[in-house]
């Protein structure tokens, strides 16, 4: 198939008008062609010029008719269109083209061949006689006609020969071409002078084509002359868009040059340094009054002589204007007064966070040791709780305490090692860590930062983050803290630095060693009622447009909505309730209906729809094989049915469902064995577990659980089942159990103790072990709540199954 069809006239070899017309009526031409295709643009009749083709058939097909034909064929404008058979390709002829002689025949390649050839009149196509291999046409010829042109036609000729001038003045890159037009204009023969002209034409191939097909000669030139035109206004806004371009880049020549002289003649007169000059006066200002190491000093100066040498529009310049940028807005030496008022501090924690005392308790007593070394150093201190508790809040109001800057950056899904000890400046964008990045935006070198979310920092083939933040928080290493891109020690020793975490458990070891762990446990009804009232109705009536006293929620229906509608252990939901009620107020009085002053308890279901939670207690009597247990997860305290029930089978079995994990299912296991060894021994005449196969479950069953604490609520489930003796249901417990039946502690007591408060449970079973946790909770916690401490699960039955309330 044809490649290309070569369009540089400069190459074209014109036929004399008198010699081709001599010839034209001389040669006896074929009536039936070979027709080659031409892709880019169709050719016009006198001329003579090279054309290649690439494809087996076309070679073929030239070889052929240069040995029988004397080397006619016809070109004729096509389009390629896609084949059925992806090894053909098939073509899109219009009906008319030119025949071509061909002369000379060169191979170039494999599949590749150039030809050079004269193209002669216009061919039109009469009938196709054969497709494949070779397309072959029976045509007829259309010659123009010899007689004198009409007076019309000249003055179309006038015409067309002015535009050709004013061509070549807007165009001299066609100077040749349009030259050896004008050497061949002959009014007397104006079909093939408009053949010649249409060739300089750089239109699209459809109106080529059409040029070639308008036989009538007043009509070719009309079209000619209009595709001239437009050829003559795209030359003129082309060289119009050209002189833009030369005269803003001259403009901006000039402005340059003018720039240079007069920084010369300033620099000459010393009104004016030059930028290199300027940027080192500008750092060496910022260094002022800081007390830089002099590791640090030695650095700075080696870099100053390194600006010196640089060109200012070299990229090195910026490179190290940027680095001595940084080293120079780092607060060296720089340190804001802690306030020792340990007074102050304790109410500013009073002021910002309800309840909370054993944690306030536990912040203050570090406090008062960092007033009391005047020093920081060995102090992390690591918040742990459920989401909403108040972890961040906790850490600003510590920053206010002491009078310190507070910046704060989250760690959770940080995998990559730079985002903490920065980028080598040997690589593209490089920045420092964000220790350094905080250090620079407080201005001091003792601020507070804390790191959120440490429990859900990752690792990746980018590095271990958390290993990088071992020797951040090291007393014993964060004094010369190396950040990559800084390259110069810095000291992180007065940093006092805060961490939050859901769990611990996802904590690095190594990590989790270096810090001092403060528990946040979740809030219980009464303390989110004041928490509502005192922190979250006035931020969001502020955050909303709304007075203070603008709208007021009452006690009893911020309790209804903690208990369905909010049920987690932190307040985040709860605010996110209050501020639905407050925007469906501020709705309702956008349009102009009558809003409440005073939200109360009947009104919560009209602005937030049906209750989300109803209750946790599922049974409203007890049955037998159904025990309620207390849990802990990352998100507080939780309330946990086990449930078992027995199908009678010719064999015993046992298996346990609730997307139980590996440690649960082991406390089940030894639960079951237990309680069959238990009854063998007290009630030898069951045999219930003999005969039957148990199925424990503990809903819900798309929540995992894990952990051995259900270790008692499972075995008293089972003891329930096979005795058929139903469990008090005022009564939830927690322990371990070993298979001698021995009752081992557990963690989370705080958060458990409220998640049995929040459902109304008054009698709670706990390990011995955990006595002194219970009694060191908060007395409104404890109030009115029989806690049994047991040590063997025999004392645990007792319990169950007392006739009269035993106190513990």
């Amino acid at each position: 198939m044809p490649m290309s069809e070569e369009k540089n006239l400069s190459e074209v070899v014109a036929v004399a008008q008198d010699g081709q017309s001599k010839e034209v009526a001389q040669k006896s031409f074929p009536k039936i062609l070979t027709i080659l295709p031409i892709l880019q643009r169709p050719v016009f009749p006198g001329l003579t010029l090279p054309i290649t083709f690439q494809g087996k058939e076309f070679l073929t097909a030239i070889q052929q008719v240069m040995e029988r034909e004397n080397g006619y064929v016809g070109l004729v404008y096509a389009e390629e269109v896609e084949s059925e058979q992806a090894e053909e390709r098939d073509f899109d002829f219009r009906e008319v083209g030119v025949i071509f002689q061909i002369y000379r025949v060169n191979q170039t390649g494999p599949e590749t061949m150039q030809v050079l050839g004269q193209a002669y009149g216009r061919i039109i196509r009469k009938h196709v006689l054969l497709v494949k291999p070779t397309l072959r046409w029976e045509v007829e010829y259309h010659l123009d006609p010899e007689e004198r042109p009409s007076q019309e036609l000249k003055a179309y000729m006038l015409a067309i020969s002015a535009d050709i001038k004013e061509l070549l003045k807007l165009n001299p890159v066609l100077k040749e071409q349009v030259n050896l037009i004008m050497s061949q204009l002959d009014m007397e023969r104006p079909g093939p002078t408009m053949d010649l002209i249409a060739n300089l034409l750089s239109a699209d191939a459809d109106q080529l084509q059409e040029l070639l097909e308008t036989f009538d000669l007043i009509e070719r030139a009309q079209l000619l002359l209009k595709l001239l035109r437009e050829e003559l206004e795209l030359s003129r806004l082309k060289q119009k868009i050209q002189k833009q371009i030369d005269e803003a880049v001259n403009k901006q020549q000039k402005e340059f040059f003018l720039r240079e002289q007069l920084k010369a003649i300033k620099r000459e007169l010393g009104m004016e340094k030059d930028e290199a000059e300027t940027e080192i006066e500008k750092i060496q200002k910022k260094l002022e009054g800081k007390q830089l190491p002099e590791e640090a000093q030695k650095v700075v100066e080696e870099e100053l002589d390194k600006l010196r040498m640089l060109n200012a529009q070299s990229p090195e310049f910026h490179v190290v204007r940027n680095y001595l940028d940084l080293i120079a807005e780092l607060p060296w030496g720089i340190y804001s007064k802690d306030n020792r008022d340990l007074e102050r501090a304790r109410s500013i924690l009073d002021r910002d966070h309800y309840g909370l005392k054993d944690v306030k308790e536990r912040i203050l007593e570090m406090l008062s040791i960092i007033v009391k070394r005047s020093t920081v150093s060995g102090t992390v201190i690591c918040l742990v709780g459920p989401p909403g508790v108040g972890k961040t809040s906790i850490g600003k109001s510590i920053a206010e305490a002491l009078s310190r800057k507070f910046f704060r950056f989250s760690v959770g899904g940080m995998v990559d090692e730079a985002e903490i000890k920065g980028h080598r400046r040997t690589y593209i964008g490089a920045m420092p860590g964000k220790l350094i990045q905080a250090l620079k935006r407080v201005q001091t070198s003792n601020p507070v930062i804390m790191l959120d979310e440490i429990d859900k920092i990752g690792t990746s083939f980018r590095g271990d983050p958390a290993s990088a933040l071992l020797e951040v928080l090291d007393p014993e290493q964060n004094h010369n803290f190396l950040d990559h891109y800084l390259d110069i020690p810095y000291d992180l020793s007065q940093v006092l630095f805060i961490t939050t975490a859901n769990q611990l458990d996802t904590i690095p070891g190594p990590l989790l060693d270096r810090m001092d762990v403060i528990r946040l446990s979740g809030y219980i009804l009464q303390e989110k009622v004041e928490i509502a009232k005192r922190y979250l109705l006035p931020r969001q009536l502020q955050e909303n447009g709304f007075a203070t006293d603008e709208l007021h929620i009452e006690d009893d229906a911020i309790a209804y909505i903690v208990e369905h509608y909010a049920r987690e252990a932190g307040v985040r939901n709860l605010e996110k309730q209050i501020r639905r009620i407050v925007r469906k107020i501020s709705l309702k009085a956008a349009l102009g209906e009558a809003v409440p002053q005073v939200v109360k308890k009947d009104m919560i279901e009209d602005l937030l729809g049906k209750p989300i939670y109803t209750t946790e207690r599922l049974y409203k009597t007890p049955r037998p094989g159904v025990v309620l247990g207390l849990a802990w997860t990352a998100f507080g305290g939780a309330t946990l049915y086990i449930e078992a029930i027995g199908v009678r089978s010719k064999s015993a079995g046992f298996k346990q469902t609730g997307q139980l994990g590996d440690v649960m299912q082991e406390s089940a296991q030894i639960a079951y064995s237990y309680v069959r060894a238990l009854l063998d021994q007290t009630r030898p005449d069951n045999d219930f577990l003999q005969k039957h196969f148990v199925h424990l479950h503990v809903p819900a069953g798309a929540t995992p659980k894990d952990g051995p604490s259900a270790g008692i609520t499972m075995a008293l489930a089972l003891y329930s089942l096979a005795t058929g003796e139903a469990v008090s249901d005022d009564l939830a417990m927690t322990g371990e159990l070993t298979l001698t039946g021995k009752v081992l502690p557990i963690g989370g007591v705080k958060e458990k103790i409220i998640a049995a408060r929040r459902v109304g449970i008054t009698h709670v079973i706990l390990p011995a072990a955990n006595r002194k946790d219970f009694e060191e909770l908060p007395d409104y916690l404890k109030d009115g709540l029989h806690v049994h401490f047991v040590e063997w699960f025999e004392e645990v039955l007792a319990v169950a199954y007392a006739k009269n309330e035993v106190t513990g």
